[in-house]
């Protein structure tokens, strides 16, 4: 008994600095915790995406003028996706940790040999997970139908999977001090959706009033939609943090756009 407790000290760690093996199954549980009931959490949020583009595209019809040289229904089926994205990823991880509390699960976690920041780490890339799912169904479909292509790949992953980060870490922190589900509530309600809403993913900001566009700036799910928007459509919509990251990410990727190509030849000769 002396040489076990000599051997398995209480406390001490015995997986090194990460345990991987422990925050890989926890990832693999929520992962497949989304997956059991994919009906609810990958195919509703596809299913609203084409409804929305279906009901806008049959209200508005040919009446809409081209936003920023591509047509409406292009322009808006890039935002709804990431729109998607934002919502879904948040919503898996603050409900994650609200029904791990209400059903008396989370003890599980607690008590399991991974510290505070490797169970971040598995919910949070789980949120991003699910919100690549969602986003890769949503885009297959709508090159099907709608001829939408893809003109950086690399900046379409990247803002994909960042914007997935950020709103499961936002999630977690929102369901680590909810209470009760209607507090995970409001938060969906009146910052989550209202924001989503006013990010320009039905709009373009050019169309803005100047004040609105410097509050819009301040919005950042107007930079995930903008830049996501991007890698599709390939025409900047204003955003400030959107001109840094373009300006250092495109200079290491190739877009099948000639357009953007001739963009960055110009830039590079002038330097």
């Amino acid at each position: 008994m002396v040489e076990l407790q000599k051997k398995y000290q209480i406390g001490v760690r015995r997986f090194g600095i990460i345990n991987w093996v422990g925050t890989y199954s926890l990832f693999k549980k929520e992962v497949l915790r989304f997956l059991t009931v994919s009906g609810q959490t990958l195919f509703g949020p596809i299913l609203t995406s084409i409804l929305f583009l279906t009901v806008i595209s049959l209200a508005i019809g040919d009446q809409r003028a081209d936003v920023l040289g591509v047509t409406y229904i292009k322009f808006l089926a890039s935002g709804l996706i990431m729109m998607q994205v934002i919502q879904q990823s948040f919503a898996h991880s603050s409900s994650s940790l609200m029904m791990g509390k209400m059903m008396g699960t989370i003890t599980d976690v607690v008590h399991s040999p991974l510290s505070s920041s490797e169970v971040v780490f598995a919910i949070t890339f789980a949120s991003a997970a699910r919100g690549v799912l969602i986003a890769s169904a949503s885009t297959l479909i709508f090159i099907f139908f709608i001829d939408l292509s893809i003109q950086n790949f690399f900046l379409w992953f990247i803002y994909l999977f960042l914007g997935g980060l950020v709103m499961g870490s936002l999630g977690v922190i929102v369901g680590l001090y909810a209470d009760k589900f209607d507090q995970m509530s409001t938060v969906t309600n009146f910052i989550i959706v209202p924001l989503s809403f006013l990010s320009g993913t039905f709009y373009s900001i050019d169309r803005l009033p100047d004040f609105l566009k410097v509050l819009s700036n301040y919005n950042p799910f107007f930079h995930m939609i903008d830049g996501f928007r991007y890698s599709f459509i390939v025409v900047n919509t204003g955003g400030f943090l959107n001109h840094y990251i373009r300006d250092h990410c495109t200079r290491f990727t190739r877009s099948t756009n000639p357009r953007l190509e001739a963009n960055l030849a110009a830039r590079w000769r002038r330097r």
